[in-house]
């Protein structure tokens, strides 16, 4: 048996070995499994070590080719030299503005100097300067020349935006108070031919004032009209229209503009006879 050649692989071997013995265990169960084992565990490393072999050329396919990248060419580039200045070359001549619309008379900035190099020359008199402009030197001037402005150009001064002013002032703290036209005695000359007695007040014999508040606008109209102290019987209702249908008012002023002003007035509800 010895001098035979032994081939410890095979499961006959596993019956020599676990002869009387309790084959339930689990080595005997592992060993004879253990060749279908070994084979399925090469089959999934070797499905797993193809997949990610793969795994960038399946990615690419499915993303597509990658994008190219520009190769930007670098050209060097030489600046050929100015050519040389012949100093034999004459300057150009210098450029002599146009004339001024106006004649021009010498005078030139006031510069000390010493006594003995001070010319003796004529001052320019206020009767040439009236019909001159002063200058550097003497220049005649064309009448029909443009316009030159010398300065460079830009946007000029700007104005600051004018803020409205919305605010509502006071009766008393004004410098003109709004009025009706031809004053107050004209107002509730008005209010006499304008108001109309509700009903409902004459025959419950309603009397006495209805306290409104109103604001005089800039253009001189009646707006925000409120009831301060009511009467009832449709007489602050009566009230409130009068005042909506009433000619606009003379607005009143502060710092000499137009300003929006509250005014309080009261109006009376009599019964002739009474």
């Amino acid at each position: 048996m010895f001098g035979s050649k032994i081939d410890l692989l095979k499961r006959d071997w596993l019956d020599v070995v676990f002869a009387n013995k309790n084959k339930n265990y689990g080595a005997y169960v592992l060993r004879q499994r253990s060749d279908a084992n070994t084979a399925k565990a090469l089959l999934i490393a070797s499905t797993i070590f193809i997949l990610a072999f793969l795994s960038p050329k399946i990615k690419g396919f499915f993303e597509g080719p990658p994008p190219v990248e520009e190769v930007v060419k670098q050209v060097e580039v030489i600046v050929q030299p100015p050519p040389p200045v012949n100093p034999e070359t004459p300057p150009p001549p210098p450029v002599e503005p146009p004339p001024p619309k106006q004649d021009q008379i010498k005078f030139p900035p006031p510069i000390v100097k010493p006594d003995e190099l001070v010319k003796e020359e004529e001052p320019v008199q206020i009767e040439d300067l009236k019909k001159a402009d002063p200058g550097q030197k003497t220049i005649a001037g064309d009448p029909d020349a443009d316009i030159v402005i010398a300065t460079a150009a830009g946007d000029g001064p700007k104005q600051a935006a004018v803020v409205e002013d919305t605010k509502v002032y006071d009766f008393v703290s004004l410098e003109k108070q709004p009025e009706f036209p031809g004053g107050m005695s004209k107002f509730y000359e008005y209010l006499r031919k304008a108001v109309r007695y509700p009903p409902m007040a004459q025959e419950n014999n309603i009397q006495g004032k209805v306290f409104l508040s109103f604001v005089v606008e800039k253009n001189g109209a009646l707006t925000d009209i409120k009831v301060d102290r009511k009467l009832g019987g449709g007489t602050d209702e009566e009230a409130v229209r009068v005042l909506k249908a009433s000619p606009k008012w003379i607005p009143g002023i502060q710092n000499g503009k137009s300003v929006r002003v509250k005014f309080n007035i009261p109006i009376s509800f009599t019964l002739n006879g009474q």
